[in-house]
C-alpha cells in the first residue's frame, strides 16, 4: 500500500510498487499467470472462504494488477479499487452491487454517448433502467430520484462538452436520498479532481485515456470511499444480506469499509468475468508515473487553444471550463482548481458540412475515436461517439451536429494552433 501522506507526485510513481521480492527487480513484473500454488489445503481453503486475503485465480486477483490498485486507491484517496477491462465494465461493475430487477440510476445528460446508449438500452436487460437529468438543474435532481433509485451518477468533468459537475451538490443530494453517488472521473484523473473528497462514494475511470495516456490498452477501475454505510437499509441487499455462495457471509457486516471492493471481487469479477490482464495494468502502471506532468501540460495547452479559438471568426462558441466566459469558471474553482483538463467542444458557424470538412483537413491532430491521449486527438461527436443518441440526446449532451470534439495533447502549443488554422481555413 502506498504512504497516503506522500505528495501526488511520489504516490503515482511509488504507490503500490516494491521491489519483487523473488529477484528485487525494481519496475513491477508482468505476472502473466492464471493461477498461484497454494500452501497446503487449509491455506486454500481460507482464501476460497474470505478468511484471507491472497491469490486464487487472475480473473479475481493478479499481483501487477494488485499493485495498479493500490496505487489508483491512494491516487484517489479511497478504501480500495477494483480494475477491470475497460471504463464501459466499470460502469457495470459499479452498479453490480447496487441495482436488480425494477430498480433504477439517475444519470446527468451530459455523459458520453457510449454511456448513455448503455444506459438507455443495454441495462435493461438486467431488469434495470436509467432517468437522465440536467445535473445544473438541482431541484429537477432531487425530482427524479425515488423510491426504486440505487445511485446517482455523472462525470466531474464532462464528456464531450468540458463541463464541470457541481460534485459538492450532487453528493449532498445523494446523502440525503440515501444512495451512493457515482462520478465518472476520466476526463479530470485524481490529479484535477478527487471526487470522495467532495462526497463522492464510488469513482469509476477508464484508464484507457489520460491514465494510461499513451494509446496502447483499454482498462478501467472502481475505487471505494469506504464511507458508505451499506447496512443502514435494506436498498442494498448484495452488501447488506447474507450472500449464498459465501456459507451466510454478510458483506457490509463482515468487511465494512472494504465491503464493496471485496463484493466486486468475489462475486462482480468472478461472474462477470470483465477482467483486466496483467500486461494492460502494466502499461497502465508505467502511464501513471507521468500523469501530474502530462496534465499539467494538457491544462496548459488546453487553454491556449481554447483562447485561439474563441477568437475565430469561423467559431461561434468554445465549451472550456476554463475560460472567463465559461459559466463553469468559478465552479473550476471548487471541483477541479488545478484546471479545466483537456477535453472540450467548439461550435462552427457555417455547420455540419463544415465540420466534416475541418475535421478531414487536421493533419497533426488524430481523428480517432479515443481522449486523454498525448496526441492531440478531434472527432465529430454526432455522427460517432454520439450518433447513437437521438438529437435531443446529442444536444444535451453538448454534441449537436455543428460540434466538433477536441483532446488537447501535450505537443508544442504553436504547432497545434498551426494545424487547427489551416484546416479552419480549408472549411471556409
Amino acid at each position: 500500500m502506498a504512504d497516503t501522506k506522500q505528495g501526488f507526485d511520489t504516490i503515482q510513481i511509488h504507490g503500490g510498487a516494491v521491489p519483487d521480492p523473488s529477484t528485487g527487480a525494481r519496475q513491477t513484473p508482468i505476472y502473466q499467470s492464471t493461477s498461484y500454488v497454494f500452501k497446503d489445503a487449509d491455506h486454500a481453503a481460507r482464501l476460497f472462504n474470505l478468511e484471507e486475503v491472497g491469490f486464487i485465480y487472475s480473473r479475481l486477483t493478479n499481483p501487477t494488477i494488485n499493485a495498479l490498485q493500490d496505487r489508483i486507491t491512494a491516487l484517489e484517496g479511497g478504501a480500495g479499487t477494483v480494475c477491470c477491462s475497460s471504463g464501459h465494465a466499470a460502469q457495470i461493475m459499479a452498479l453490480f452491487p447496487l441495482m436488480g430487477p425494477g430498480k433504477n440510476v439517475v444519470a446527468s445528460t451530459r455523459l458520453y454517448g457510449g454511456t448513455v446508449t448503455q444506459f438507455s438500452n443495454t441495462i435493461k436487460r438486467f431488469g434495470w433502467s436509467a432517468s437522465f437529468v440536467d445535473t445544473d438543474d438541482l431541484d429537477a435532481v432531487r425530482a427524479a430520484i425515488n423510491e426504486d433509485t440505487r445511485a446517482l451518477f455523472c462525470e466531474s468533468i464532462a464528456n464531450p462538452g468540458g463541463y464541470i459537475t457541481d460534485l459538492p451538490a450532487m453528493a449532498k443530494i445523494a446523502e440525503e436520498a440515501g444512495i451512493p453517488l457515482i462520478v465518472d472521473n476520466t476526463s479530470a484523473t485524481a490529479y484535477l479532481c478527487r471526487p470522495i473528497e467532495h462526497g463522492a462514494t464510488l469513482v469509476v475511470n477508464s484508464l484507457t485515456k489520460y491514465m494510461t495516456g499513451n494509446g496502447t490498452v483499454t482498462g478501467g477501475s472502481i475505487t471505494d470511499s469506504g464511507k458508505f454505510d451499506w447496512m443502514a437499509s435494506d436498498k442494498f441487499p448484495s452488501l447488506s444480506q447474507p450472500e449464498p455462495a459465501y456459507h451466510g457471509l454478510t458483506f457490509g457486516e463482515a468487511l465494512g469499509p472494504m465491503a464493496f471492493t471485496f463484493h466486486s471481487i468475489a462475486i462482480g469479477l468472478r461472474d462477470l468475468g470483465m477482467t483486466l490482464n496483467p500486461q494492460a495494468a502494466h502499461y497502465t502502471l508505467l502511464g501513471l508515473e507521468t500523469l501530474s506532468l502530462r496534465m499539467k501540460k494538457h491544462v496548459e495547452n488546453a487553454e491556449i487553444v481554447a483562447k485561439w479559438l474563441e477568437g475565430h471568426p469561423a467559431v461561434e462558441a468554445v465549451t472550456y471550463a476554463g475560460l472567463d466566459s465559461s459559466p463553469y469558471k468559478s465552479r473550476m474553482a471548487t471541483v477541479c482548481p488545478k484546471g479545466a483538463g483537456g477535453l472540450f467542444t467548439f461550435a462552427m458557424k457555417d455547420g455540419y458540412d463544415a465540420c466534416v470538412k475541418f475535421v478531414n483537413a487536421l493533419k497533426l491532430f488524430s481523428h480517432v475515436a479515443n481522449l486523454g491521449d498525448t496526441r492531440s486527438l478531434v472527432i465529430h461527436s454526432a455522427s460517432t461517439t454520439h450518433r447513437q443518441l437521438t438529437p435531443e440526446q446529442q444536444a444535451a449532451a453538448g454534441a449537436a451536429p455543428n460540434v466538433v470534439r477536441l483532446s488537447i495533447g501535450i505537443e508544442d502549443s504553436d504547432d497545434l494552433i498551426a494545424d487547427l488554422d489551416q484546416a479552419l481555413k480549408a472549411a471556409s
